[in-house]
């Protein structure tokens, strides 16, 4: 973990300070570093408003379903913190049951549905590929909504 992680989460409680001391989960929305820019651009500009990792790869990862009131840090694809987000909603749905609304929220691509399912079948099978997990239409998707609290003054320098 980058100590931009914990300098963002000291930031962030000098202006809340109601919030846990304890570091919250850090991650990027992608796979790889240049989507990761991209889509926290997203996050920033307050166009993604939502995301949507599948149970399988958080079991893989070891990491928590996100619960509402969950805090979380965005890195950039080089690992660096760059926003504290909080968890606003969670729906576990299977893959083919979610909807325009939800691909709209998540605001990726040109947020329509037919959009989502391609990129995210893509991203699905490249994290779960070796795996014994499969995609299908049956795949369980964490279908998170949240807000965002704090964005980092810019670049931190390590």
């Amino acid at each position: 973990m980058d100590d931009s992680v914990a300098r963002l989460w000291a930031q962030y409680r000098g202006v809340t300070p109601s919030v846990p001391a304890s570091l919250p989960l850090s991650y990027s929305f992608s796979d790889n570093a240049e989507e990761a820019d991209a889509l926290l651009e997203l996050v920033l500009s307050g166009v993604k408003c939502a995301t949507a990792p599948s149970v399988a790869e958080l079991e893989l990862a070891g990491d928590p379903i996100p619960q509402p009131g969950d805090y979380a840090i965005v890195t950039d694809g080089a690992g660096i913190a760059r926003a504290v987000i909080q968890t606003r909603s969670v729906e576990i749905r299977r893959f083919a049951d979610v909807d325009e609304e939800f691909a709209r929220t998540e605001g990726e691509g040109d947020r329509t549905l037919s959009w989502w399912r391609t990129a995210h079948q893509g991203y699905y099978s490249r994290v779960l590929a070796g795996t014994a997990y499969a995609v299908s239409d049956d795949l369980e998707v964490v279908c998170e909504e949240f807000d965002l609290l704090f964005a980092a003054p810019e670049l931190h320098t390590k």
